[in-house]
């Protein structure tokens, strides 16, 4: 049955129905507490007490503290709230479920209780602290030594002389027994406290026979007390607001703050240590010599260039574990630095099958995107940037130099295999690529991968170099290049270095043409070596895997690895 399920004893509560439709009754299912053991150590204690409580709450033989399947859920009848508390608040009463259980083993926690000890809590926060004063007052016994009667009025409370300030011209009307009733009753300091209550004991009862007569009271007028009582600092505790309510916090997040501030800012200092070694976005920013080193490029601001051109075609549905960015960095630095894939896996913490899934899947977005930077040019853009060494040498019609790129392969286990891919100029088993470069130093042409066994010639007259030659133009090859024939055939010339044929020396002619040839034909072997060492992959030795064709095509990866590095050595500064 699909959806949720109460796991405790006799409960049928579920989230869905037989037919497999959403009930709409207001239950909830919450999982099992999980052991958090990276915290700190009060927060683990709590959070294994807290799982180990669910469990015997529960209590099914099958369920365990190590034991619990993912799909276990406890439902929202067996809490007060409906819902379990905060894993910190360890007296709360849906702390671990307590009702519907199915047994009697667990005793119903009362949340009446706990509402109690949270209000008992607040009160005692909003309880002023007691003055100090309070332990400097006299004892009661000494109220006999207070002073004569009118030194008496000159202390009376001034909060009391401003309630009830006696007018000069009833005095001389009213008897004397009137200013006993007029005057406040002693019961009333005690309502009022001030300053001078603090110094001394409220006046007992004998404090009507003391009173001054009425004839001092016309000695002593009232706005003269006024002025020469002092202003009574006791009115700060009458306006003595309360707490307010976002400070009042409870026992236990007060005990455990300084812990969990702690471990907040050991998990600030973990995650920025982390980031500094994550493979993530931050890890090439704003250094242009870690991004030449990892990934070949010369800048920052080329390598965003080309991930914006990648990221619409890279496959994120099944690379959910690594970013664009990662994929792409990745890929790059398998080539750049030829690292192994369980290094690879490593560093970006997936397994090592993710790794090679990833870089045969972004190698195929590389090929696709960066196949059109391998063109052939027009002759129109060959005769506005030609250098001026090949002028003054062959004139305007050179278009092509051409060599031969050899990659080194691991031996075949077929006989016949073994037989196509040994070199005897290598003397060892190779790919042989032809490539060929414009006068300004542009790889234009590259071929698929061939045996190291083939001859310059065949895959020279096989790649279809020749269908792009234009009559007219000049192609500077090496002497092994025995193509005269075929370039003639689409009226072009090839210019390679002369042999001696038996003679002694060269004629002066030929001294001089063969110089010229050997010096500008010198760019097409610089560039091989600034592809061969800026991508270490193929200057290793490479697994005979990668020369499997691909599924559907025509071409091995190792022909897209290597079509891939000379576009990107087309984007770096070229060497002419």
């Amino acid at each position: 049955m699909p959806g949720s399920h109460c796991c405790v004893k006799n409960c049928s509560s579920t989230s869905h129905d037989t037919h497999g439709k959403h009930r709409s009754n207001g239950i909830q299912f919450f999982r099992f507490p999980k052991w958090t053991q990276h915290q700190g150590e009060q927060v683990a204690d709590l959070t294994r007490r807290c799982r180990i409580a669910w469990l015997a709450a529960i209590k099914r033989k099958d369920l365990t503290f190590d034991l619990t399947p993912q799909s276990m859920r406890v439902c929202s009848l067996h809490f007060h709230s409906g819902k379990p508390s905060y894993e910190m608040l360890e007296n709360h009463p849906d702390w671990t479920p307590s009702l519907r259980l199915g047994h009697n083993d667990v005793k119903e926690t009362d949340g009446a209780r706990y509402q109690r000890q949270v209000k008992r809590r607040a009160q005692h926060l909003e309880r002023p602290p007691a003055p100090a004063q309070d332990h400097q007052r006299p004892p009661p016994a000494q109220d006999h030594q207070r002073p004569p009667p009118p030194a008496q009025d000159h202390q009376q409370p001034p909060v009391q002389d401003h309630q009830r300030p006696p007018p000069p011209a009833q005095d001389h009307q009213q008897p004397p027994a009137q200013d006993h009733q007029q005057l406040p009753p002693p019961a009333q300091d005690h309502q009022q406290p001030s300053a001078q209550d603090h110094q001394r004991p409220p006046p007992p009862a004998q404090d009507h026979q003391q009173l001054p007569p009425p004839a001092q009271d016309h000695q002593q007028p009232p706005p003269a007390q006024d002025h020469q009582q002092p202003p009574p600092p006791a009115q700060d505790h009458q306006q003595q607001q309360p707490l307010p309510a976002q400070d009042m916090e409870c026992g236990l997040c007060t005990s455990r703050r300084d812990v969990i501030n702690n471990l907040l800012e050991e998990n600030r200092e973990l995650k920025r240590e982390l980031d500094e070694y994550r493979m993530n976005e931050n890890f090439l920013s704003g250094d242009d010599n870690t991004v030449k080193y990892y990934t070949g490029l010369p800048n920052f601001a080329l390598f965003q260039t080309l991930l914006l051109t990648l990221t619409p075609y890279l496959p994120q549905g099944r690379m959910k574990k690594l970013s664009p960015f990662q994929l792409v960095l990745l890929t790059l630095m398998r080539l750049r630095l030829d690292l192994p894939i369980q290094h690879l896996s490593h560093l970006f913490r997936v397994h090592r099958t993710t790794v090679a899934d990833t870089f045969h899947h972004t190698l195929g977005v590389m090929y696709a995107q960066l196949c059109p930077l391998v063109h052939w040019p027009s002759r129109e853009c060959l005769l506005t940037s030609m250098p001026h060494q090949f002028v003054e040498s062959f004139g305007k019609n050179v278009t092509a130099i051409v060599d031969c790129f050899e990659v080194f392969i691991e031996k075949p286990s077929n006989v016949l295999a073994r037989a196509q891919t040994f070199s005897q100029y290598k003397h060892a088993y190779t790919m042989k690529y032809l490539i060929v470069i414009t006068p300004q130093g542009v790889i234009s042409f590259i071929s698929n991968g061939w045996g190291g066994r083939t001859s310059d010639k065949h895959i020279t007259e096989q790649s279809g170099f020749l269908n792009k030659l234009l009559p007219g133009d000049i192609v500077l090859a090496d002497r092994g290049f025995n193509i005269r024939e075929s370039v003639g055939m689409m009226c072009a010339e090839v210019k390679t270095p002369t042999f001696t044929r038996g003679h002694a020396q060269l004629e002066a002619k030929d001294v001089e043409e063969t110089r010229a040839i050997a010096h500008l034909r010198i760019h097409v072997e610089r560039v091989i070596g600034v592809v061969r060492n800026k991508f270490k992959f193929l200057h290793s030795t490479v697994p005979v895997h990668m020369l499997v064709k691909c599924e559907g095509e025509n071409l091995m990866p190792l022909d897209k690895i290597f079509t891939v590095c000379c576009a990107l050595t087309n984007m770096c500064k070229s060497v002419v």
